[in-house]
C-alpha cells in the first residue's frame, strides 16, 4: 500500500514567533481521553488527537486495532523529510494490514453550520478553521441555506502534524496503515482520509529516520489510546481551547504575521502535557 503523489511545543506560558501572551487556565481544554492516541516510539513520545466529526470510521478503526496492540512494534517503514512518516503495516513493507475490512473513504464530511468550528480565515467563499485540533477547510457557512441537507461540505488540511490514513490506489482501500506529516502538503486534501493531528511530538515525528525503505527504521513501541492507560502512567494533556479569547488573539497575530500568504497551517496549537 503506498500513498500515491510548525505544532508548537511550548505552551503560552512562554513567548512564541508571534508574540503570545500569558494564557488563563480557562484558556485550555481537556480532549476526551477516548479521542487521543499515545505512541511511544523508538525516537520518543507522539501524542494525537483524533477527531471522530471528520472520519468516525477510521478514527473507530485506529481505537480499535490499538487496543488489540495491533501498532506495537511496527516500524515507520516509508519517511520522506518534508513530507510524512508511513506505519501500520504488519509486513512493515507497505504492502499488508489487519485482518478487518477495508474502509470507505471520509475524505469529506458534512459539518452543520451549528456545529463547533472556529474560523480563521474567510478566502474566497470558503472557511478555513479548527474542529477540535484538526485544521480543516469548510464551503462557507452561508452555502448551507443552498444544500441538501443544509450542511457544508469539509475535509481535513494536511498541514503538519496532520494524521492521515494510506490507501492503495482505490479511494476505498484504507485498513491499518497511517502516516503523520512532517510539513505540509495540501495537494494530499480530499484525496486521503485526515482523522486528527499530532498535539505533542511533531518534533520525533520530524525525527524519525528517513528512507523508501528505511534502513534501520524507527518502529512504535506501544500505541495505547489515552483512556486505557494506567492512572499513574496516563499524561496529562491540555490543548489551547480553539473557541476561546486567548486562540483568537493567537490566530490575529498569525495572520498580521504572514500577511497575504496566511493560511489554517500558520496557526500551531500550544499544548500543555504533564
Amino acid at each position: 500500500m503506498r500513498l500515491a503523489l510548525a505544532i508548537f511545543a511550548a505552551a503560552l506560558l512562554s513567548a512564541s514567533s508571534v508574540g503570545a501572551r500569558p494564557a488563563l487556565a480557562s484558556s485550555w481544554r481537556t480532549p476526551d481521553p477516548e479521542n487521543v492516541l499515545v505512541i511511544d516510539t523508538s525516537k520518543g513520545r507522539i501524542i494525537v488527537e483524533m477527531v471522530p466529526e471528520a472520519a468516525p470510521a477510521h478514527v473507530a478503526r485506529i481505537r480499535q486495532l490499538a487496543r488489540a496492540k495491533f501498532y506495537d512494534g511496527l516500524v515507520f517503514f516509508r519517511v520522506i523529510d518534508q513530507f510524512m512518516a508511513q506505519t501500520g503495516d504488519p509486513k512493515n513493507t507497505g504492502d499488508g494490514g489487519s485482518s478487518e475490512p477495508n474502509l470507505k473513504a471520509e475524505f469529506i464530511f458534512r459539518r452543520s453550520p451549528e456545529a463547533a468550528f472556529a474560523t480563521v480565515a474567510r478566502p474566497m467563499g470558503v472557511q478555513a478553521g479548527f474542529v477540535a485540533s484538526l485544521p480543516v477547510v469548510s464551503q462557507a457557512d452561508s452555502f448551507a441555506a443552498m444544500t441538501y441537507d443544509h450542511k457544508l461540505a469539509a475535509w481535513g488540511t494536511y498541514c503538519p502534524g496532520v494524521a492521515g490514513m494510506a490507501r492503495d490506489d482505490e479511494p476505498d482501500t484504507a485498513n491499518s496503515q497511517f502516516f503523520l506529516m512532517r510539513q505540509a502538503y495540501p495537494s494530499l486534501d480530499k484525496r486521503y482520509t485526515a482523522w486528527g493531528r499530532v498535539v505533542s511530538g511533531l518534533e520525533v515525528v520530524r525525527a524519525i529516520r528517513t528512507g523508501e525503505p528505511v534502513s534501520g527504521p524507527d518502529r512504535m513501541t506501544r500505541v495505547r489510546v489515552l483512556a486505557d492507560l494506567p492512572e499513574a502512567e496516563r499524561p496529562k494533556v491540555q490543548v489551547l481551547d480553539e473557541h476561546g479569547a486567548a486562540f483568537r488573539r493567537l490566530a490575529s497575530r498569525a495572520r498580521r504575521s504572514r500577511g497575504a500568504d496566511f493560511s489554517v497551517c500558520d496557526i500551531e496549537l500550544p499544548t500543555r502535557i504533564r
